[in-house]
């Protein structure tokens, strides 16, 4: 059986690989980035008692193995009683692990919005909550998009260590792909260009919201704009007709 035969019996498979892999990316980035917000939000908290346990979280998440926290949620986690379904415990771990690591994003972006605009905020008579939803939070989203969106990029490639906890995801499939051809240039060739282009789909997705961010703060072009394939030449016409420089 040659290469491109073999790719052929195994697309089945290699499409249900994708589907469980979209499902630990969306899944672990959902969970992420709800614990990105509570903890890097918190992790700001003047108190001691609030600040003490994010901090914590975030440095245990961050200082250990995501392949460590995988295994012991599917492995050790049965031999105290609780039996985790497989995707449930890769999005659980891929959650945690990179959420630790978004909440140092999000703090970091939250403390880089001018301190005069929380100040001008607490003048107005704005309250935590509606100072950091109305005022802080808003130009930090368009900060902390970036970094985000590399970490997303790395949760779709960390999902690979799935495959250790059973789940026949597309590093899985890409494998029996190997075994079934005996050629591993190939098959993870394959592998390889599959994750190109969901990573750069998913790359593009997040430019956009930070294109969208940005021009909501007035620092750049609209979702329009920057979806447009024609270049924009309402500026070069003057009236009667003339052309100017932009």
């Amino acid at each position: 059986m040659n290469d491109l035969d073999a790719l052929t019996d195994a697309l089945p498979g290699i499409r249900a690989g994708i589907v469980i892999t979209l499902e630990l990316t969306a899944g672990g980035a959902l969970l992420a980035f709800v614990l990105a917000l509570a903890l890097g939000t918190t992790a700001r908290a003047h108190s001691l008692v609030v600040r003490g346990p994010a901090r914590v979280l975030i440095e245990f998440f961050r200082g250990t193995s995501l392949l460590v926290q995988i295994f012991w949620l599917f492995y050790v986690l049965p031999l105290l009683g609780y039996q985790l379904d497989p995707v449930f415990c890769g999005i659980l771990a891929l959650g945690l692990n990179y959420g630790a690591y978004g909440a140092e994003v999000v703090r970091g972006a939250l403390n880089s919005v001018p301190k005069a605009q929380a100040e001008a905020a607490v003048a107005l008579g704005f309250s935590p909550w509606q100072r950091l939803r109305r005022v802080l939070f808003p130009q930090a989203w368009a900060l902390m998009l970036p970094p985000l969106a590399n970490l997303l990029v790395h949760l779709l490639k960390g999902t690979a260590v799935a495959s250790y906890i059973t789940l026949q995801d597309l590093t899985f499939e890409i494998g029996k792909l190997r075994q079934s051809t005996g050629d591993t240039l190939f098959a993870f060739g394959i592998g390889l260009l599959i994750y190109f282009v969901i990573a750069y789909l998913l790359s593009l997705g997040m430019n956009l919201l930070e294109a969208r961010a940005k021009h909501k703060l007035g620092r750049g072009p609209s979702m329009r704009e920057v979806l447009r394939l024609a270049p924009d030449r309402s500026l070069g016409t003057v009236a009667g007709g003339q052309k100017v420089a932009p």
